[in-house]
């Protein structure tokens, strides 16, 4: 299954683990977005930044 992850939130004022988690799927700036394949490691960083990003199923 692949999905969109939207960056919605500012990373100012969020711990260095976050920033790093974000940085690693390749999101920059507000709005900026990335496919990928769903695994188990994405889920584990998505769980740890589900309230900075949007994410979106993609058909």
């Amino acid at each position: 299954m692949k999905v969109r992850i939207t960056l919605k939130r500012s990373l100012i004022g969020q711990k260095p683990k976050a920033r790093e988690t974000v940085r690693s799927l390749g999101l920059k700036k507000i709005n900026s977005f990335t496919e990928r394949e769903i695994n188990p490691m994405i889920q584990g960083m998505l769980d740890k930044i589900e309230h900075l990003v949007e994410i979106e199923e993609i058909k």
